[in-house]
């Protein structure tokens, strides 16, 4: 299954992707809001979240890349647990490499994916969350249209979350 925008193809994850995937993950630009860099068996560990939440709950991150395969980063809804300070919930999210910042490709790519969450996959809610100076999130998550619920903040190993709200049309 693959998911097609004017720009952008979402697709399963590949062990191939693994590298990419990694060397998102070790960029310390891309990962500023969430502590830092992570190492390769970390990168592989959540890798493998991804793949196996695909095959136990039909969603998850897509992998997103530019039409011609150019691997970019990935956007998609994964299902988050019971232990999670807001409970069970789906929530939506994108990284992307450093030199596809800019180009709009987060918001193209997080639109196709709660699309698809809430007409294949049938989900009536998702939530998004991000650091409070994460400003190039929040202008994501404004773009998309989600509406903000200071209700539902929530803090977490330390790290404050500020939580939206897309709800299926």
């Amino acid at each position: 299954m693959t998911i097609e925008t004017r720009r952008l193809r979402l697709r399963p994850w590949q062990e191939d992707d693994r590298p990419a995937f990694a060397a998102l993950h070790a960029d310390p630009e891309v990962m500023a809001d969430l502590g830092g860099p992570i190492d390769r068996v970390a990168s592989d560990a959540k890798f493998d979240r991804y793949v196996a939440n695909f095959a136990r709950h039909g969603i998850s991150r897509w992998a997103v890349t530019a039409r011609d395969g150019d691997f970019l980063g990935y956007a998609g809804v994964t299902p988050e647990p019971d232990s999670h300070p807001l409970g069970r919930h789906c929530q939506v999210g994108w990284r992307f490499a450093r030199r596809a910042w800019g180009h709009g490709y987060a918001t193209e790519a997080a639109s196709a994916a709660l699309d698809d969450a809430f007409g294949r996959a049938g989900l009536r809610e998702v939530l998004a969350y991000t650091a409070a100076d994460n400003a190039r999130s929040q202008a994501v998550m404004a773009r998309l249209g989600l509406r903000r619920d200071s209700g539902r903040d929530f803090t977490m190993n330390g790290w404050h979350g500020l939580v939206w709200v897309a709800r299926r049309a």
